[in-house]
């Protein structure tokens, strides 16, 4: 038996707002869904999981009506899905009442639930949001039962607001695979038995990294994992070294190199660190310019040298200032009074 994992799709989801290339983004995570169903069939995936969080918000009938269209083209692939704390079932909730394709199973109850699939010899076990928070560990008390089925947990949560997940409680519940949504990160949470897919996409600029989904293959009951890329851009932080020679526009064309090294088609969040020359200031909507970057971050410190400073200085105002914080190595507030000091002090007009 194989299985896709995925979670987080956040169909609807319009990240980078306000950005140049925003508008393209919704319709990506769109497209890498339709990328996942496609390679359901060209992998002969035998069941699709999906984790939570299909829906950035509360679905609507257009959407689900799109959605279920992409089911329908599975040629032998069976759906289990729940909902997350994003497009969870309030009562007037459009996914309450779809008509479903016939290979697509909704375990939506606010217990767990359990479907066999005795064409697998497979249970999936779950339960679906019924609330945007759930703050009991409702995975703690969920055991599978004795059989010679291959059993699988769909799950969504793992923080103090979403059902909190203990290692200890969960691992012992009997299950043969954990398939996890909700952190967007994809990442083991139990080696061998329990996997968060991430999301399919990066929703936000703090979803670093490469994201796609979990393919599952089942021998014997035992599992064998892998991650598979899908993402059209992911979000990168990237470290520029600014040094003490550097100028407004050497610093502009180290962030433009570095984007085109990397890939134009990525996000970037910038750190400008290193020393820079006192009197410089950077551009950083000029900078903003280079790709697409949300974000520059200036941790860069100016390049004092004391010594010359307190010679220059002696028996002025600057040079009682550097004498004011003595000799020898200096605590971080320290450092940090020092330079904003000289700085008022050196080239406040």
């Amino acid at each position: 038996m194989r299985f896709m994992h995925i979670a987080d799709v956040h169909l609807g989801a319009a990240p980078d707002h306000g950005f140049l290339w925003a508008k393209d983004r919704g319709r990506e995570i769109w497209e890498s869904f339709r990328r996942c169903i496609a390679d359901a069939n060209e992998k002969k995936i035998d069941l699709l999981l999906i984790a939570g969080d299909l829906f950035h918000r509360q679905p609507e009938p257009g959407e689900l009506k799109e959605v279920n269209y992409l089911f329908s083209t599975l040629e032998r692939t069976i759906v289990v899905l729940i909902a997350g704390n994003h497009d969870y079932l309030k009562p007037s909730s459009p996914y309450l009442d779809f008509p479903w394709n016939e290979n697509v199973i909704c375990l939506f109850s606010q217990g767990c639930e359990r479907v066999r699939l005795p064409e697998l010899k497979t249970e999936v076990y779950g339960l679906s949001y019924h609330s945007q928070e759930i703050k009991e560990p409702l995975y703690d008390e969920i055991e599978a039962e004795r059989s010679d089925y291959f059993k699988i947990l769909l799950a969504h949560g793992g923080d103090a607001e979403h059902i909190p997940i203990k290692k200890d409680e969960i691992q012992e519940s009997g299950f043969d695979y954990i398939a996890l949504g909700h952190i967007h990160k994809p990442q083991v949470f139990i080696q061998g038995l329990a996997m968060y897919a991430g999301a399919l996409e990066p929703i936000d600029c703090n979803d670093l990294g490469s994201h796609g989904y979990i393919i599952g293959e089942v021998h014997r009951k035992k599992v064998k994992l892998s991650f598979v890329e899908v993402c059209c851009r992911e979000y990168r932080q990237e470290e520029i070294e600014v040094t003490e020679s550097d100028t407004v526009y050497s610093v502009r064309e180290k962030i433009a190199a570095r984007v085109r090294e990397q890939g134009a088609q990525h996000m970037y969040r910038i750190q400008l660190t290193g020393q820079r020359h006192p009197q410089l200031r950077f551009d950083l909507k000029e900078y903003m310019k280079c790709g697409r970057i949300v974000d520059i971050i200036d941790k860069t410190v100016p390049a004092f040298h004391l010594e010359e400073l307190r010679r220059q200085y002696r028996g002025q105002l600057i040079g009682n200032y550097i004498e004011s914080f003595g000799e020898g190595p200096k605590g971080i507030i320290e450092e940090k009074a020092l330079r904003y000091g000289l700085e008022a002090l050196l080239y406040s007009e």
